[in-house]
């Protein structure tokens, strides 16, 4: 029977993962208020589980030593690797000099995958674009409204993929985030995240000019509700090929790159360490595998030019 002669609502399909892909978590040690005092998981894991969101990108809450703060990232991300993902966070100013170890750090010992930066520490500048560079790492940087800023990381940086969060504005701007809507559009290594964006119909704007390829899901949780977040995704109604490259895909692709180096390390340790085991081989990347994506839809997110051609139709 149709579900518009019983009432029901049609059945959705969804990925077996949606991913946030902006959380902090962790404590802070400046006391101004939450944000720099404690991004406690809890309640923000348990209505993820509500919502169907079954990984994380964990980002450590403001903190006066990020080495410190990221190392506590990093044990939250050691101890469920199956559940969540970890960015490196850097102050421009204080860390500058070094970025580079802390990155390094943070990519080979804690498994971290991006890095994140915020215009209230400081402007990013150069040092931090070139180690992102250097490591094939997308960087999340929070320009808190100075959207002309974007712009000139992209022409300059190229082959570095920059996430700005909040349409540009986690203010509410709407002029910024405006401004933002075209930028993103125009630059192919300019992407966003849905966090805390609360005028929709630029969000939707977003989407339709720049394509869902560049829209991240995310909540800059644990203190927004992962629930309301996601809704605002759903609300979209977009087809689900393009509903999944927002909530797990295009996440999976920016840090495809430095993932798969992980996998290859782990996996030369495993070897040496039981020398009668095959090597592992082949492009596929296990969390794609995970989504529950049609196989043809996970080749193409495999694929570097996946940004720049369909995915093919669902079943």
């Amino acid at each position: 029977m149709r579900a518009a002669a019983t009432g029901a609502a049609p059945a959705r399909w969804a990925p077996a993962w949606i991913i946030d892909a902006h959380c902090h978590a962790g404590p802070g040690d400046g006391f101004t208020g939450p944000w720099d005092t404690s991004a406690r998981l809890g309640r923000y894991l348990r209505r993820c589980d509500e919502a169907g969101i079954g990984r994380s990108n964990l980002l450590a809450a403001f903190h006066s030593d990020y080495a410190v703060a990221n190392d506590e990232v990093g044990r939250i991300v050691a101890a469920r690797p199956d559940r969540f993902f970890g960015f490196a966070f850097v102050h421009a100013d204080r860390d500058r000099g070094r970025i580079l170890p802390m990155v390094r750090r943070a990519v080979a010992d804690l498994g971290f995958c991006g890095i994140k930066v915020h215009r209230h520490d400081a402007r990013i500048n150069r040092e931090i674009c070139d180690v992102a560079r250097r490591f094939g790492l997308p960087v999340l940087y929070d320009l808190m409204g100075e959207v002309t800023t974007a712009e000139l990381l992209a022409e300059e940086y190229p082959d570095v993929d920059f996430v700005i969060p909040h349409l540009g504005s986690f203010a509410d701007d709407w002029s910024a985030q405006l401004t933002f809507c075209g930028l993103l559009a125009d630059w192919p290594n300019l992407y966003t995240d849905t966090s805390g964006v609360r005028r929709f119909d630029l969000l939707e704007k977003a989407v339709r000019g720049a394509g869902p390829h560049k829209v991240l899901f995310g909540t800059d949780g644990p203190w927004l509700h992962p629930g309301l977040e996601l809704e605002k995704v759903r609300m979209l109604r977009l087809p689900p090929t393009q509903e999944s490259l927002i909530l797990a895909g295009n996440f999976l692709r920016l840090t495809r790159a430095v993932r798969s180096r992980h996998r290859r390390v782990a996996a030369a340790g495993q070897h040496a360490s039981s020398p009668g085991l095959p090597p592992t081989t082949g492009p596929c990347d296990p969390a794609l595998q995970a989504t529950g994506l049609p196989a043809g839809c996970r080749r193409t997110l495999e694929s570097p030019r996946a940004a720049s051609r369909p995915l093919p139709r669902l079943r």
